[in-house]
C-alpha cells in the first residue's frame, strides 16, 4: 500500500511561522529570510543570536556522492531517551520534509524552551523523546495534529502547491545544542554532528556555516557544477 503524500511546503517565513504558531511554538520566536551567507550587511535585519537554520537545496550529483558515503559505514540510528543529544525524525511521509525540518528547528536547543505548554508541539516532543527511530516515525506518521498543522499552511506561499513527483530538493535544519553544530535531515541516517562551535557561534556564523550549508555549495563548486539555487531562513527570537 503506497504511503501518504504531502503537498510540499514552501521555506519562506511566511509559511513557516505560520506552521510553527499552528503546532504551538511561541511567537516571540520568528523565522526570517537569510539573503546572503557573505555580506553582513544582508543578514543585519536577524536578531542574533539564531537559533536554528533551515535551507532547502537541490540534491546535486556532488552531494549526492558525499550524502552516499557518509551514510554507507552507519547503522540504523539507534538514539532515544532523555540523554540523546538531539531529537531527530527519520522521514516517512512523502513531501514532509519542510514541516520534518520545522520539528528539528523547534524541538532541539534553545527553541525548545518556547514550546508552549499543553501544545502539539509539547506533546510531539515529550512523546518522540522515548521512542526508537521506527516508533518515533511511526507516531509522527500518525500523528492527526502534525498533518492538520502542515495542511492549514498548504495555500500559502508564493508557487502552486503540489503533491506529485519530487522536486529533487531537500530540507535540512541546522541548530546548536550543548556547544555542537547539527545537521538535522529526515532522509539521512541519521543526525550529524559538524563540530563544536564557540560560546559565540550561533548557526549564522562563518564556521557554522563553512561546516554545515555552505559546505554543500562548495562540493558543488568544486565539482564544476553550477546548480546553486537554495533558500534558507533562520529562526531568532524576535526584538
Amino acid at each position: 500500500m503506497e504511503g501518504k503524500k504531502w503537498v510540499m511546503l514552501e521555506n519562506n517565513p511566511e509559511v513557516m511561522n505560520q506552521l510553527a504558531i499552528a503546532l504551538g511554538l511561541s511567537s516571540e520566536l520568528s523565522f526570517y529570510d537569510v539573503w546572503s551567507l557573505d555580506e553582513p550587511s544582508l543578514m543585519e535585519h536577524i536578531p542574533r543570536p539564531a537559533l536554528a537554520l533551515l535551507v532547502i537545496l537541490p540534491r546535486t550529483p556532488a552531494w549526492h556522492m558525499e550524502r552516499e558515503a557518509e551514510d554507507a559505514e552507519k547503522a540504523d540510528y539507534e538514539g532515544h531517551g532523555p540523554k540523546e543529544p538531539v531529537i531527530w525524525f527519520k522521514q516517512t511521509i512523502g513531501n514532509a520534509c519542510g514541516s520534518i525540518g520545522l520539528l528539528h528547528c523547534a524541538i532541539n536547543g534553545p527553541a525548545a524552551e518556547y514550546i508552549l505548554p499543553g501544545s502539539d508541539l509539547d506533546k510531539i516532543r515529550r512523546d518522540a523523546i522515548p521512542l526508537r527511530m521506527k516508533e518515533r516515525a511511526d507516531m509522527l506518521y500518525n500523528s492527526a495534529p502534525f498533518e492538520r498543522a502542515h495542511n492549514s499552511c498548504v495555500p500559502l506561499g508564493d508557487t502552486v502547491a503540489r503533491s506529485e513527483g519530487h522536486s529533487g530538493q531537500h530540507f535540512v535544519a541546522f541548530v546548536k545544542v550543548n556547544g555542537r553544530l547539527w545537521e538535522l535531515e529526515g532522509s539521512r541516517k541519521g543526525p550529524i554532528d559538524r563540530g563544536a562551535l564557540g560560546d559565540d557561534e550561533d548557526v549564522l556564523s562563518p564556521k557554522a556555516l563553512d561546516s554545515g550549508f555552505r559546505r554543500v555549495i562548495r562540493l558543488e563548486q568544486e565539482a564544476g557544477g553550477h546548480d546553486l539555487r537554495f533558500s534558507a531562513i533562520a529562526l531568532s527570537r524576535k526584538v
